[in-house]
């Protein structure tokens, strides 16, 4: 059987010595940091970006008050209102958040077949 070892940065503390160094490279200005090894991500590069699929938002229990017409709406369309719910709200927020940037082309929706599935059954009602 094999141990697996998991290590992260909060293992290691940082000693007197790294605080010094870190200090010391913060004050560096970037023109004397050699960034060579490092592409530089143009914006090809973020054309085909998609966010994380493994990403999930934090979701927040509360109680909302709607209207009964607009919970009726949401569950005749089958299980899953409460995330239908969310999806249209998360379509607002984006939207609006677009508008504030002045994009048009807006975000890339998540690459999330459940929320691809939400959004086709929007679009059929």
């Amino acid at each position: 059987m094999t141990k697996i070892v998991k290590k992260s940065l909060s293992d290691s503390r940082l000693t007197a010595g790294r605080k010094r160094r870190l200090k010391k490279l913060s004050r560096r200005p970037e023109n004397e940091i050699n960034t060579s090894d490092i592409p530089e991500l143009t914006e090809r590069f973020w054309q085909n970006a998609v966010r994380n699929p493994f990403y999930r938002p934090l979701k927040q229990q509360l109680t909302l008050r709607l209207d009964a017409d607009v919970i009726a709406w949401l569950r005749r369309q089958g299980r899953g209102y409460q995330t239908r719910a969310n999806a249209l709200l998360r379509d607002a927020m984006l939207g609006d958040l677009n508008l504030k940037r002045g994009k048009e082309g807006g975000w890339a929706r998540p690459n999330n077949p459940r929320h691809n599935a939400i959004a086709q059954t929007r679009r059929a009602s």
